[in-house]
């Protein structure tokens, strides 16, 4: 039934793109040709409408091809969101090469932007409502997927009391099998019966409705995998193992392979993918220029206030640890008199700290003394977005103390970051800061960046915490 409802839902995707797209183009030919009609339509309507059916079909075989159409129920939206504009763009560059090689010039550009817009917009919009009322259904009850979990000691139990937090999910747990374990598993007035052996699964398949095996045992148990995939293959269920490991792995391990031995990539960061590098270096660049030339006249206002209020050059530059390990100089408008670099490369600034400049504290606290780091942006020793970069004394100090704190410098470091725009900014638990910073590393998309930055500007740059 589950399956049937999948199958169902993806030929309503499909269906439903298509019909956006006629939507967005009869609202892109109201808007153009009659709403902002210039009087001038060199090509027809009908002429308009068939170069649309050919972006019709381009659009639903490349969001075929890349998985839109497939079971949506563990996917984040932002990805699919990548995904839609991948799909568009991608249609945009075939459909906009055809017309160059057939030479047909004479449409309308405002129409193809109104169009290409709309398209995105409207696809975007009913893909949140379609994923807004299913998880509403799913917390109801409805569309339910149910799971049988083999393995009730630790990662079985861990893994029930997941997915228990994300109802919206749609997944029910019908029971465990355990050869050690018998009765039911309880947890906050909630009893999951352990209904059997490991080795009765087979019988369990039968008598039980069920969809999707989680095999949740120990390393030493891996003798009894073979049997427990051969049983599940043979009933037509899909199986998941989860790794005893697993708190080794990234949140979205890869697989990689050696001839034919297939490997797991511990540690997959998008940003390894050359032309993902390539469109984050092109909006850090494209980006920082747009911010220095708009804010030109308020950085030649706080160069001057920085020189009247204390003796010193204007900017400070600080040995910083970025990409790859490798150190930079970081760019900031000084805020402290001038003191030795020991001092300032191996202390944290504190609260009222008299090092501090009377203009340097407003500074800190209003984050205007990051500006120049846009410099650093266009110098390519970071970006917009990423994790901040920290001083060698205190790299070399963390890298021994806190565990995974080495893989934020997988990317290139930022002027703002994840764990800043959720607060921990300045004085507070690094601990806590690389923990969302190595979810950014390994969660990396370009609409992950763009929440990122509109996140900065909604919270605002006052930081509490900056002295």
């Amino acid at each position: 039934m589950i399956r049937k409802n999948e199958r169902f839902l993806s030929k309503v995707y499909a269906f439903t793109d298509v019909v956006v797209i006629q939507l967005a183009f009869f609202l892109s030919w109201i808007i153009r040709f009659m709403i902002l009609s210039d009087g001038i339509e060199t090509i027809s309507f009908i002429d308009y409408f068939r170069w649309n059916l050919f972006y019709t079909i381009s659009v639903v075989t490349i969001s075929a091809l890349l998985g839109l159409y497939s079971s949506k129920r563990r996917r984040s939206y932002t990805f699919e969101i990548y995904r839609v504009c991948q799909a568009h763009l991608v249609s945009v560059v075939v459909f906009m090469s055809l017309l160059f090689i057939l030479r047909t010039i004479d449409i309308s550009r405002i129409y193809l932007m109104i169009f290409i817009l709309a398209n995105i917009s409207l696809s975007v919009a009913y893909r949140f409502v379609v994923k807004y009322v299913l998880k509403i259904l799913r917390k109801r009850g409805y569309n339910k997927k149910f799971m049988l979990v083999l393995g009730a000691g630790t990662l079985g139990k861990k893994f029930y009391n997941n997915i228990r937090k994300h109802p919206e999910l749609g997944y029910e747990i019908i029971g465990f099998l355990d050869d050690y374990q018998e009765g039911f598993y309880r947890e906050d007035n909630m009893e999951i019966p352990i209904l059997d052996k490991i080795d009765r699964l087979d019988v369990v398949l039968k008598q039980h409705l069920v969809d999707e095996v989680v095999v949740a045992l120990p390393l030493y148990a891996h003798e009894k995998f073979q049997n427990i995939i051969f049983s599940c293959e043979k009933a037509g269920i899909k199986v998941l193992i989860i790794p005893d490991y697993y708190h080794f792995l990234p949140a979205k391990p890869s697989i990689d392979s050696v001839g034919e031995m297939p490997l797991i990539n511990i540690r997959d960061v998008p940003l390894d993918e050359m032309q993902l590098r390539f469109f984050k270096r092109l909006f850090d660049i494209v980006f920082s220029l747009i911010v220095l030339l708009l804010l030109s006249p308020l950085l030649i206002l706080i160069a001057f206030l920085v020189k009247l209020s204390s003796p010193g050059p204007i900017i400070f530059k600080q040995e910083r640890v970025g990409l790859n390990r490798r150190s930079f100089n970081i760019y900031k408008f000084r805020t402290m008199r001038v003191m030795n670099n020991d001092i300032s490369n191996n202390q944290w600034t504190t609260a009222n700290d008299s090092r501090v400049t009377i203009f340097g504290s407003f500074l800190r606290k209003s984050s205007l003394d990051e500006l120049p780091q846009f410099l650093n942006v266009l110098k390519g020793d970071m970006s917009v977005v990423g994790p901040r970069p920290e001083r060698p004394f205190f790299v070399e100090r963390f890298r021994e103390e806190i565990p995974q704190y080495m893989i934020k410098h997988h990317v290139r470091p930022g002027i703002t970051g994840w764990a800043q725009v959720n607060g921990l900014r300045g004085d507070t638990s690094i601990e806590d800061r690389i923990k969302y910073d190595v979810f950014y590393v390994e969660n990396w998309t370009f609409i992950f960046d763009i929440k990122i930055i509109l996140k900065t500007f909604l919270t605002g740059f006052i930081n509490k915490n900056a002295y």
